[in-house]
């Protein structure tokens, strides 16, 4: 068991996400013959069986399950290692990590990021592009953008600004349905709001849009396809002011409803010293509150 090298885990986990022995191969640039001894050995290694061969490719065994988190743990801190041991003094290359909620990660980081890219194109961007908070401490990410003050030990935190959120509409919206007068006559209109996300109603209910029972007539957690239901003219729905602006919404009784929420940018305090990693955190913080000042 304490010979089992690192290769032939990175084999098996390859498997879990491929399916196949190929597309564990594809996925290393290795020969596939090489994914298939790797296997075999760590295979004998554990003296378990880790998949079996079915219709659709190789399927995890339960043994096999069980190690799953371990070796993506593994993979993880190995990505990590990787980031910390490429710090060379050369800004121009190695990779950067970036993390952020689904609708900052689409809607607003792409077009942040277009002068940083231009000015250091050797550099690979990783984005990791979704509501499940990344590990700073750990260091799954590099940089976070977050929408709640991080409060893991050893970080370092910028707060770059607020992002203004209101409720918004398209023009077809607005020809279709009228604009609303007041908060009550929106609670009637065809409103776009969370399914199952309590913390997302809870939000609604305290700022005073709706109560606790509101129905909606588009449901869903998903902020990306609350702005797709927004712009398709569906009904009415929160949207930050800087995400609306590029698709021409229009915001609804902005002088009766609207509240700002604090974007911070977090790292870890270690990777300061990485040049690439503590530029891009500086070039991204200042993109940031550059657009949310605008």
């Amino acid at each position: 068991m304490s010979g089992i090298e690192w290769e032939s885990q990175r084999v098996f986990l390859a498997v879990l996400r491929s399916g196949s022995l190929s597309g564990a191969a594809r996925l290393l640039n290795i020969a596939q013959s090489t994914a298939r001894r790797r296997l075999e050995s760590l295979e004998s290694a554990l003296g378990i069986s880790l998949f079996t061969r079915t219709s659709t490719g190789l399927t995890p065994t339960d043994s096999a399950r069980q190690l799953i988190h371990h070796v993506e743990s593994m993979d993880i801190a190995a990505q990590a290692f990787n980031r910390m041991a490429s710090s060379e003094t050369d800004v121009s290359h190695g990779t950067v990590r970036v993390t952020s909620s689904d609708l900052l990660g689409v809607e607003v980081l792409p077009r942040l990021l277009h002068e940083f890219r231009h000015d250091y194109p050797g550099l690979n961007l990783q984005l990791s592009i979704n509501d499940q908070m990344e590990d700073l401490a750990r260091q799954e990410s590099d940089i976070a953008v977050r929408l709640v003050r991080p409060s893991e030990a050893g970080i370092v935190v910028r707060r770059t600004g607020v992002l203004r959120v209101g409720i918004y509409a398209s023009a077809e919206c607005l020809k279709r349905y009228g604009e609303p007068k007041s908060l009550a006559a929106l609670r009637k209109a065809p409103l776009i709001g969370p399914d199952r996300r309590s913390a997302d109603l809870r939000r609604l209910v305290e700022a005073g849009l709706c109560g606790a029972d509101q129905r909606f007539a588009i449901a869903t957690d998903n902020h990306l396809a609350q702005l797709a239901a927004i712009r398709a003219g569906l009904g009415f729905g929160l949207c930050p002011a800087t995400v609306a602006s590029p698709y021409s919404l229009i915001q609804v009784l902005p002088d009766d409803f609207g509240f700002e929420v604090d974007v911070w940018l977090a790292m870890h305090s270690d990777l300061r010293r990485i040049k690439r990693i503590s530029r891009a955190f500086e070039a991204l913080g200042n993109a940031l509150h550059k657009e949310l000042a605008g």
